[in-house]
């Protein structure tokens, strides 16, 4: 499992990318409503990813709704409907600030959420994502700790049980991996911030709703 998990990640995480993309293009109506998208290879092309992401990216659109595969003619953009409603257009067009403001709520309560919910299955892939946020800053792998701390706060959505919040979470946290790896580029912040992590794990476990709060809003420069 150790050799074929990284591998997994990897993949999931470009498919994602690719599809968070798209989606901020079709919402800007960079690609029009019934508008045929480029062909595989020039996807391939235009995101420096292998074939079998790109058809990833696109099964994943097909579901959502966003587009449609016609054998022969090509892929297109939905006729009937984007499914992007004005609300999660201005979330995928968001940027810097209002991201943030927005992340900090949401964390808040998200951390109080996972501490009377989680499951112990919940807290050890945090421990385990915990831990490669840890080995990556001590080694000073910006992209491989940001990946880590986004997958653990993602994990972290999801111990809460309510899917609204981890849904917006996701979309929220792609926008500031994106931030972060602009920021980012050595791992001594990153590395200074993984004992209040280590807290707010230890909160969770503890189902301490108030002192995952606290860590939470420390995380996220909320309080001092």
């Amino acid at each position: 499992m150790m050799t074929t998990e990284p591998i997994l990640i990897k993949r999931e995480s470009l498919a994602d990318a690719v599809v968070s993309k798209l989606q901020e293009q079709i919402a800007s109506s960079h690609y029009k409503i019934g508008e045929k998208l480029p062909s595989e290879p020039e996807l391939m092309q235009q995101f420096g990813v292998g074939r079998s992401t790109v058809r990833e990216a696109i099964r994943i659109l097909v579901n959502k709704g966003l587009i449609r595969v016609q054998q022969g003619l090509g892929t297109f953009v939905q006729l009937q409907q984007t499914n992007i409603d004005p609300f999660q257009q201005s979330l995928l067009r968001a940027e810097g600030a209002e991201v943030n403001e927005v992340r900090q709520l949401l964390e808040l309560k998200i951390a109080e959420k996972a501490a009377l919910n989680r499951t112990p299955e919940d807290i050890e892939v945090m421990r385990v994502l915990l831990q490669k946020r840890h080995d990556a800053a001590l080694q000073n792998q910006p992209e491989a700790c940001i990946e880590a701390d986004i997958q653990f706060h993602i994990r972290l959505a999801m111990a809460s049980k309510n899917e609204v919040l981890a849904d917006l979470y996701k979309i929220i946290a792609d926008k500031m991996k994106k931030s972060f790896m602009e920021v980012f580029i050595t791992t001594e912040t990153l590395l200074s911030k993984q004992s209040m992590h280590t807290s707010l794990l230890q909160s969770v476990a503890d189902r301490d709703p108030k002192k995952a709060w606290y860590w939470a809003a420390k995380i996220t420069g909320q309080i001092q």
